[in-house]
């Protein structure tokens, strides 16, 4: 799944540590999404939008073939 989680942080100027201190992970599960090596759990991307006021499927999206 693609994201632009990356782009939505440095808007707000956050740094990863910042972001995951919010969401209550860890900074290497935050880089590990931002690198899509890692999916959120629905509850985390509900989290995750909720602090960037945004959608879910305004964060992330399905590749386009």
């Amino acid at each position: 799944m693609k994201n632009n989680l990356h782009v939505l942080r440095a808007d707000r100027r956050l740094s990863q540590d910042d972001l995951a201190k919010l969401l209550e992970v860890s900074r290497q599960t935050i880089n590990a999404i931002e690198r899509e090596k890692y999916d959120p759990s629905l509850p985390l991307a509900l989290k995750i939008a909720k602090v960037f006021d945004r959608k879910v499927e305004d964060i992330f999206f399905l590749e386009e073939k």
